[in-house]
């Protein structure tokens, strides 16, 4: 990148929706196609009620998540046998390599939360998980 491009701010809205891996809708914020970031990407995710992401895995990079709305349970580990809880002003912190998959506890109202990876391209290392036993 030229000095120009490394000293540019950004500033974005997060309006355009994507289906992920996971089968959750991203609002799509910081990213290397988006803002040019070469170390960061940041999105919203938003859960809809009563409803779970895929199991799935992140191939090489941390994930920070911050609860915005709503009560999700996160569980991980090899068979998915762990799980943490989190609510509005929660933070969550996912190790790379980690199978975790996350619920919206509530059946009338959506969970949204920001969700910040130190990969500029993270979506693409994203892999579906089927824990031991799960078919």
């Amino acid at each position: 990148m030229s000095d120009t491009e490394t000293t540019r701010v950004v500033a974005l809205r997060a309006q355009q929706q994507i289906d992920t891996l996971q089968g959750l809708p991203y609002f799509v914020g910081i990213s290397g196609d988006t803002a040019g970031a070469r170390g960061l990407a940041m999105h919203i995710v938003v859960i809809p009620p009563g409803a779970a992401a895929k199991p799935h895995v992140h191939q090489g990079y941390e994930t920070g998540i911050y609860v915005l709305a709503g009560r999700v349970e996160t569980r991980y580990g090899e068979r998915l046998e762990q799980s943490v809880v989190s609510e509005a002003g929660d933070f969550l912190f996912i190790p790379p390599g980690v199978p975790h998959e996350a619920r919206n506890l509530s059946a009338t109202e959506a969970a949204r939360a920001i969700v910040a990876r130190n990969d500029p391209e993270e979506r693409e290392k994203v892999v579906a998980y089927v824990p031991p036993g799960g078919g």
